[in-house]
């Protein structure tokens, strides 16, 4: 991860929180789909792949999805509970923002550094 000691762990923090959010949208999309099982990214588990020698890589990603055990079994085999999705999804949302906040904040101050400001 060449950026690592510019933006920290950031930017391997904001790749998992993309791919998150992409797969908390999948679930909610098929929270009708007879047989779909809900999926989740351990976000520790991932951020603590993207701390090893290599950094974050697809495959440490994929590592890092788990299937989603549902509080209540649905009778057509479908996992999703559209609550549960949707909160994971609002609170992942939050952090992708924050942490996006965070880079931006960065990227001006070594802009500001570099016009001598």
């Amino acid at each position: 991860m060449a950026d690592h000691n510019l933006f920290g762990v950031h930017g391997a923090a904001l790749e998992v929180r993309s791919r998150r959010l992409g797969l908390l949208a999948s679930n909610i999309a098929n929270a009708s789909t007879p047989g779909f099982k809900a999926r989740d990214i351990d976000f520790r588990e991932a951020m603590q792949a993207a701390s090893r020698p290599g950094g974050l890589s697809a495959g440490s990603i994929d590592a890092a999805t788990k299937y989603r055990i549902p509080l209540q079994a649905s009778l057509d085999g479908n996992t999703v509970e559209l609550a549960t999705e949707q909160t994971a999804f609002a609170e992942n949302a939050v952090a992708y923002q924050t942490t996006l906040s965070f880079l931006n904040g960065r990227i001006g101050q070594l802009t500001r550094a570099l016009r001598g400001e």
